[in-house]
């Protein structure tokens, strides 16, 4: 089964820095896209930052310039650099991955994380 292995969220102050980790288990060729979204209490989940495999980046505006996405395709991992951070960055965070597909010739169109929580303090 695919699954995605979140870590790095935590408890910060205003102003500080986490580094979140995502990681796809399994035998993988290759990972179209893999990226971060986020939950707010009460809000709707959205888009972070992804990247695609091929090129481009693509950020949220409240993010841009603070956040920082990358990937280590041989390790199928996605992190994101998180600086600046604000207590509106406060929410569970989400690893996403597009169009995954193994050796065993199985493919598999999205898997989300289990979520990791960033609580950013003022």
């Amino acid at each position: 089964q695919a699954q995605l292995v979140e870590s790095g969220g935590g408890l910060v102050q205003a102003g500080g820095s986490l580094r979140l980790s995502c990681t796809a288990s399994g035998s993988i060729v290759s990972i179209a896209t893999m990226g971060w979204y986020r939950q707010a209490p009460g809000k709707q989940r959205e888009l972070v930052a992804n990247m695609p495999s091929s090129s481009g980046i693509n950020y949220a505006d409240s993010v841009k310039g603070r956040f920082t996405i990358s990937r280590d395709n041989a390790k199928n991992t996605v992190y994101l650099q998180m600086n600046s951070l604000k207590p509106e960055d406060t929410a569970v965070y989400y690893c996403n991955a597009l169009r995954l597909l193994y050796y065993s010739g199985r493919y598999v169109s999205e898997v989300w994380g289990q979520g990791t929580l960033v609580t950013v303090s003022s």
